[in-house]
């Protein structure tokens, strides 16, 4: 039996469907992932396409009917996230954060904590500094990502070798084993400095609204960036399309 539905969401991903219509990925306060079709926005006169852009904080009402696709028929939008959409850095910086949703919450399974987090996320980046360099570099992306990472299940663990647990000598990073390895199990790991494997721990420890502050040199964020891609390529089997911008 059809029903409707409301929920907070947050539009994930976009995409265009015959002449007026979008196809939207979303993720939901109260359901997770799902995916929903919003009929006629790209019209001129649409009274929902400027509030279903890609970032947009949403309370949605859902048509579910017979087949995968749920209908929205109605809007509010709670927060636009205007800012991050019309700066080019910080935008990637956001598309990076929705691919990683996509990618690691994939399933129409509520997670409260997941979805706080991108909230989150996406308020923070209103107000975070547009950098040079590359996107996916940025330390509120990381840190961002790590968190999914630990929510999904997959936390490294970094304090001590994963193979033998020792405290000192740390040269890497091993995703199929779930953490650092020292010289002697470091063999074939993926090889990080010391301020790389102490810049991952202190963004997973830290606050994403300390991210910006923690200071992290471009060596730290590069190793940080290897250890994201590494885990989600291990666990998940995927790259962001993201991340290469």
């Amino acid at each position: 039996m059809a029903r409707t539905t409301k929920t907070e969401a947050i539009v994930l991903r976009s995409l265009r469907f015959s002449e007026a219509d979008r196809i939207l990925h979303l993720y939901t306060a109260n359901r997770g992932r799902i995916g929903a079709i919003a009929k006629g926005v790209r019209k001129t006169k649409s009274r929902f396409g400027a509030r279903l852009e890609p970032l947009s904080h949403v309370e949605l009402m859902l048509h579910e009917g017979a087949g995968e696709l749920q209908t929205i028929t109605g809007v509010e939008l709670l927060r636009s996230h205007r800012a991050s959409r019309e700066d080019g850095y910080r935008l990637n910086v956001g598309l990076i954060g929705a691919e990683a949703m996509l990618r690691l919450f994939g399933e129409p399974e509520a997670n409260e904590r997941a979805f706080t987090a991108l909230a989150r996320f996406l308020d923070l980046l209103d107000e975070a500094p547009s950098l040079d360099g590359r996107p996916a570099l940025d330390p509120l992306a990381l840190g961002f990502q790590l968190k999914l990472l630990w929510l999904a299940g997959y936390l490294p663990h970094l304090t001590s070798c994963v193979e033998c647990g020792a405290p000192d000598g740390l040269v890497g990073f091993d995703a199929r084993a779930g953490g650092a390895v020292c010289g002697v199990h470091g063999g074939g790991a993926l090889r990080l400095s010391a301020e790389g494997l102490a810049g991952v721990e202190l963004l997973l420890s830290s606050p994403l609204a300390d991210a910006h502050d923690a200071g992290l040199s471009e060596r730290a964020r590069r190793d940080a960036l290897a250890v994201v891609t590494s885990s989600y390529e291990e666990h998940g089997g995927f790259r962001l399309r993201t991340l290469s911008a």
